[in-house]
């Protein structure tokens, strides 16, 4: 299973749904358990169908719902195969251009006619990206089942969705294709400018936009595997705090006579920011391109999930997102998402490498982040890991290692060089030969060393130990390695 830490009940790991719920004319598999929540042993971490979970992708660029011609569900299977058990979408109020950000065959930037979003098509011709302009007073059935059928197909296989709902315009070029310009309905909405449609400014629109959030919040009330975000990178095109916590109070208010509600996520930064004055309806902040992971320690006293829902803008090599994962899980976070410009309409298994996309993504990453989930799971229960580099006596100084330990019981260490952007490819050959110095109490231990390109143990001892300083050499190694202490 994709889950990170998956139980064995009954002596089976095939998850047991009961019934059926049809919800505005589509089937949707109801979960027996609630959905994702923070963990209540310890809310660092995620609960999901009994067991304690991190968030682990490396995914396309979320367009797999909006985007006609991707094909989710060979996208889903490359995601299971690698044991990867997450991906992010947007809701279809958002897309972009062919373009937007210098993406090769962006997933986000579907072709002339092949966009779907959450309203109907009217009877008038003069959508920006052709076809007939958009009927905001009327949802679209084929929209809905194909959302329904994205999350049944996500579900199957133990993948959580992020459905982002919304994202500001980052230019007038896509603000000219965005639905919600005038020119693109026949709902005669507010001709503003880019930056004040996210805002409470313009009535007319923030009513579109709650209809909306309550609209998905009620076709998508039986999915155990989903939490909603209220907008990509709002720091950018004059999205306002007042207008999220608006829609945050609108999902509340949807889901107060749910049995179980879903999980909120806000986006906080790109790089670091302290959270003030946090809504109390929001269980997860994320941040973008956070290297080094400094926001996790920040921000770990809120007791809620911190996660990294977006990095992919720092250059090609595979290392560059192996070690952004490592580093910022072992910093204290629970969700890592990178994304992978393998993926496109045409190959949406994942196998598309003659890209020029700002950033990476291959089958190899994907296995490599594979072992990183794997590590995880030799290290639970998770919900016992707590962030301490203290436990660190002496380190190699050119290199950075974080430490996530069990008091007593368990001492998980990532050593990794710390690599610039478009890092020059002679940096990723070369050998390291280091030690660590831990602080460890008496008794007898055994000590891995992991392969974090291969997953293979590279080296292995058993030792006695009187407690205090105890001295450990890695193998040689290149960019990264872990290191897993277990006391007996």
């Amino acid at each position: 299973m994709n889950v990170i830490c998956r139980r064995v009940v009954r002596g089976t790991t095939v998850v047991a749904w009961i019934g059926v719920l049809v919800l505005s004319g589509f089937s949707a598999v109801r979960a027996t358990e609630p959905p994702l929540s923070l963990h209540p042993e310890n809310p660092h971490y995620f609960l999901w169908r009994g067991e304690d979970v991190v968030l682990i992708t490396s995914g396309e660029h979320y367009g797999a719902v909006l985007n006609l011609d991707f094909d989710y569900v060979r996208y889903f299977d490359e995601l299971q195969r690698n044991k990867l058990n997450h991906t992010r979408t947007f809701s279809g109020l958002y897309r972009e251009i062919a373009s937007s950000f210098g993406i090769t065959d962006n997933t986000l930037a579907p072709l002339p006619e092949r966009y779907i979003c959450p309203w109907a098509r009217s009877g008038t011709a003069g959508y920006a990206d052709g076809g007939n302009k958009f009927d905001l007073g009327q949802w679209d059935p084929a929209y809905f089942a194909r959302l329904h059928d994205f999350m049944t197909q996500a579900q199957q296989r133990g993948i959580v969705v992020e459905l982002n709902l919304f994202c500001p315009m980052y230019e007038d070029a896509l603000w000219a294709v965005c639905p919600l310009h005038p020119n693109n309905n026949v709902n005669t909405t507010p001709d503003c400018p880019r930056e004040e449609v996210f805002t409470l400014k313009h009535p007319a629109l923030l009513d579109v936009q709650l209809a909306l959030t309550r609209k998905l919040v009620q076709e998508l009330r039986p999915y155990d595997n989903l939490y909603f975000e209220i907008c990509n990178e709002p720091y950018f095109g004059g999205v306002t705090m007042e207008w999220q916590h608006r829609i945050i109070d609108e999902i509340v208010a949807a889901e107060k006579d749910f049995e179980h509600r879903h999980l909120i996520s806000l986006n906080i930064a790109n790089g670091r920011a302290q959270v003030e004055q946090p809504h109390p309806g929001v269980s997860i902040f994320n941040f973008h391109y956070c290297v080094p992971p400094d926001t996790v320690a920040m921000n770990y006293g809120l007791n809620k999930v911190i996660g990294a829902n977006e990095t992919g803008f720092r250059g090609r090599d595979d290392a560059l997102y192996r070690t952004e994962g490592w580093d910022f899980l072992f910093a204290g976070g629970a969700l890592f998402n990178n994304l992978d410009y393998s993926f496109t309409a045409k190959h949406p298994d994942g196998t598309f490498l003659d890209y020029q996309s700002p950033g990476g993504g291959s089958p190899e990453l994907r296995g490599q982040l594979s072992i990183l989930r794997d590590f995880l799971c030799e290290c639970r229960p998770l919900v016992a890991l707590k962030p301490d580099d203290t436990v660190i006596l002496r380190r190699p100084g050119e290199l950075q290692v974080r430490a996530l330990v069990a008091p007593e019981r368990l001492y998980a260490l990532y050593v990794h060089d710390s690599l610039p952007n478009n890092v020059p490819p002679e940096r990723l050959q070369k050998t390291w030969e280091v030690s660590l110095a831990l602080n460890l109490p008496r008794g007898r231990y055994q000590a891995h060393w992991v392969n974090t390109k291969t997953g293979a143990v590279d080296k292995s001892e058993t030792f006695d130990h009187e407690g205090g300083e105890k001295e450990l050499a890695a193998p040689p190694f290149t960019v990264d390695v872990a290191l897993r202490v277990v006391r007996h």
